[in-house]
């Protein structure tokens, strides 16, 4: 792919909250890639990049308005998650001695922030060089989760076109955080069906197994030998909601995708030390079926803040919380 000088940038309102409010969407492009992102959940709304023949397609699953994002309740479609990404058990924790309560919106669980989690707000926005930050503040115990909460995420289109996404947050005080995009990929385009024939490398020896409520056992278990071994490029299949942790000593991309019709490769390179792997099986058909996307979330491990064995997703006053990941753009 050839590189681009700059970022060409423009945005406009793409709509009205049902309170109100206006929502802008943002358009990055660089270097044969175009970004659209939303003012309204930090939502990747769409991704477009060539295939072998040069033709550009979407890649990122999204909605069609503003009402339908709305209204959506559960598949957090290229949104940006937080407070807590993925699982808090019984929606409850311990930190520095004291038990904090968070809002159970998974039968007895807390998933992805709760009910009105940062998916659920209208980020402020400010126009950067190569992109778009946006930025919130999270008032203290919003969803039971303590501390006033300074977060900014920045998206920027690097040279090659590929896509960064960096976060950045303070606290005031002692608090847990997790945040990460939930993009569905499909390679060969949207709407284009199933991702099962995708191909998948993940630079990951280890997986966390869950239990039937999808929480974490808190074992390490050795990929060898098992389905979840894509230490080698293999077939995505299908059946994969689950939290791979990425080797350490690896140096650039942690995971790469490949359509192996249209040629897209997708590659993710982070600073996080875990992958959650999702191949929505359970979608209906409203508007996408089962398996037509695939998600490569990362973040922290799901229920750290119970998991003392598992790195700490603590933050207090005066340390920043820094996290970034790249997704690159590619054909073969």
């Amino acid at each position: 792919m050839e590189t681009g000088l700059s970022t060409a940038i423009r945005t406009e309102v793409f709509g009205t909250l049902v309170d109100g409010t206006a929502v802008h969407r943002w358009t990055l492009e660089r270097a044969g890639t175009r970004v659209r992102v939303l003012t309204y959940d930090g939502v990747v709304r769409s991704v477009e990049v060539p295939g072998r023949d040069g033709v550009r397609a979407p890649v990122a699953l999204g909605l069609p308005d503003l009402a339908a994002y709305e209204k959506s309740s559960g598949p957090y479609f290229g949104a940006l998650v937080g407070r807590y990404a993925n699982r808090i058990a019984r929606g409850s924790f311990v930190l520095d001695g004291r038990t904090h309560r968070v809002t159970r919106n998974e039968g007895r669980n807390h998933v992805h922030g709760g009910a009105r989690g940062f998916d659920r707000r209208v980020w402020e926005a400010r126009e950067l060089t190569d992109g778009v930050e946006l930025s919130l503040v999270a008032e203290d115990c919003e969803e039971g989760f303590p501390g006033r909460l300074a977060v900014s995420a920045a998206y920027t289109l690097d040279e090659d076109g590929a896509l960064r996404i960096a976060y950045r947050a303070t606290t005031d005080a002692p608090t847990v955080l997790n945040l990460t995009n939930h993009t569905y990929w499909n390679l060969a385009g949207t709407g284009s069906g199933s991702t099962a024939g995708h191909t998948l490398r993940i630079a990951a020896g280890r997986i966390t197994p869950a239990d039937a409520e999808s929480l974490p056992t808190g074992e390490f278990l050795p990929v060898d030998g098992t389905r979840f071994d894509f230490r080698e490029t293999r077939t995505v299949g299908e059946g994969y909601d689950h939290n791979f942790v990425l080797d350490a000593d690896v140096h650039g991309p942690v995971a790469e995708l490949c359509d192996p019709l249209s040629g897209r490769v997708l590659t993710v390179t982070t600073t996080e030390p875990g992958l959650q792997v999702y191949t929505a099986d359970h979608f209906d058909g409203r508007p996408y079926g089962p398996c037509e996307g695939i998600a490569l979330e990362t973040q922290h491990f799901p229920d750290s803040p119970n998991r003392p064995e598992f790195p700490s997703t603590v933050l207090r006053p005066g340390e920043e919380y820094a996290s970034t990941t790249v997704y690159g753009f590619s054909v073969r």
